[in-house]
């Protein structure tokens, strides 16, 4: 089907953060298929989790224990505020869990008219029915039919709608990105996400997390909300980077939230594969590491200092930077459609994003040395794009 706007490029194979395509050039991949390749690509590590598990078992029903599924959560749960986990195959189905386990807990509690879910304008959770009415995204929703009754947008800042909302006695959950990927890279202030926590347990709400691109060390700590002790979420969804380039996702909950999810009411016939739960436990091993961690925030600190001096050079360019960690934006005042083509011309790949920016989100293993080659591709956009501006 004809959904997606192709660029003219085509690959044929990759190592670490670079791509080779089949007309033999040689690309600097800093869009890591939308977060997701966090190692990159071909990472040796993930390679033989693939070839080792490949070899043995790849899919029996969940109506059997699977031992890798359960060492997985057992990780997860470990290195999270989580007790429990449900395990899907993308971010999207991973979100459609989080909201029906925040409907299934007020149900449990004899509060079944707490259906309301709040989002924020900009944000982006996916392409199923539920995720595209969480979101509210204009042109995800329309001509699908009615809206799905229950989902409503908030103005991302606007703290008085917030806590109209969250006091409502029929809202069930808040989701939120603590930093929006698709929505510009805006990132949510540490003491917000403190206080939105707050706010959700004296009116009894859940608070969900969409980490899904923001997640498994995108920022520097293996979860955004990490950042913010105290703001933690009573859901959340992970994915991408959790299974580094291959079908994983996971809904992560208290005990206490998962109450309603019980016998029969969710499931999945593919999540939480044998073969998924291999290579999801080898990434989350490789990147929760000090070495990987230390390493996003040391680059990712070299990156906005470089990318606020292209800011000052060329202010005709580039209107701002924003987000954390290895995942950067950068609004500009030339299209960034326009400008993702300028950076291809210069062998640089990078994602596009809502506001008019462009997404940097390169592998977690990314070298300051691969990042400076980026930021002279950059400026080299940066060239051409304020060319083409005088020239208009």
């Amino acid at each position: 089907m004809g959904v997606y706007n192709r660029a003219p490029l085509a690959f044929d194979r990759g190592r670490g953060a670079r791509l080779f395509s089949t007309d033999g050039e040689e690309y600097l991949d800093c869009v890591g298929g939308i977060a997701t390749d966090g190692l990159g690509h071909a990472h040796p590590v993930l390679v033989e989790a693939l070839k080792t598990q490949g070899e043995k078992l790849w899919h029996v029903s969940n109506i059997f224990r699977i031992p890798e599924q359960e060492e997985l959560a057992d990780k997860l749960c470990a290195h999270s505020f989580a007790d429990v986990v449900f395990f899907t195959n993308s971010g999207t189905e991973a979100i459609e869990c989080a909201l029906k386990t925040a409907r299934k807990y007020h149900t449990a509690n004899g509060q079944p008219e707490r259906t309301e879910i709040f989002g924020f304008d900009g944000s982006f959770h996916g392409r199923s029915y539920a995720a595209v009415n969480a979101s509210g995204n204009p042109s995800y929703v329309e001509g699908f039919g009615p809206r799905l009754p229950g989902y409503s947008q908030l103005k991302f800042g606007d703290h008085d709608a917030l806590k109209a909302a969250v006091a409502l006695p029929t809202t069930a959950a808040i989701i939120v990105e603590p930093v929006q990927g698709e929505g510009g890279a805006r990132a949510i202030p540490e003491h917000c996400l403190v206080s939105l926590r707050a706010l959700c347990d004296e009116h009894g709400v859940l608070l969900i997390y969409d980490e899904v691109q923001c997640g498994m060390g995108r920022t520097g700590k293996l979860f955004a909300y990490e950042w913010a002790p105290g703001g933690e979420p009573h859901i959340m969804a992970v994915a991408k980077a959790l299974g580094g380039g291959f079908p994983v996702g996971a809904c992560l909950a208290t005990t206490e939230a998962a109450k309603g999810m019980t016998v029969g009411v969710h499931g999945s016939t593919f999540g939480g594969n044998p073969l998924a739960m291999a290579i999801g436990k080898a990434a989350l091993e490789t990147i929760n590491t000090p070495e990987i961690l230390d390493n996003v925030k040391t680059v990712a600190g070299y990156f906005v200092q470089q990318l606020n001096g292209l800011k000052d050079r060329f202010p005709d360019v580039i209107v701002d930077i924003r987000g954390k960690g290895f995942l950067i934006g950068i609004k500009l005042v030339a299209n960034n459609r326009e400008f993702m083509v300028l950076a291809r011309e210069e062998k640089l790949l990078v994602a596009g994003g809502g506001d008019n920016c462009v997404r940097l989100l390169p592998p977690l293993n990314l070298t300051l040395e691969e990042a400076s080659e980026a930021i002279a591709k950059l400026e080299k956009a940066c060239e051409a794009a304020r060319a083409k501006l005088t020239a208009a």
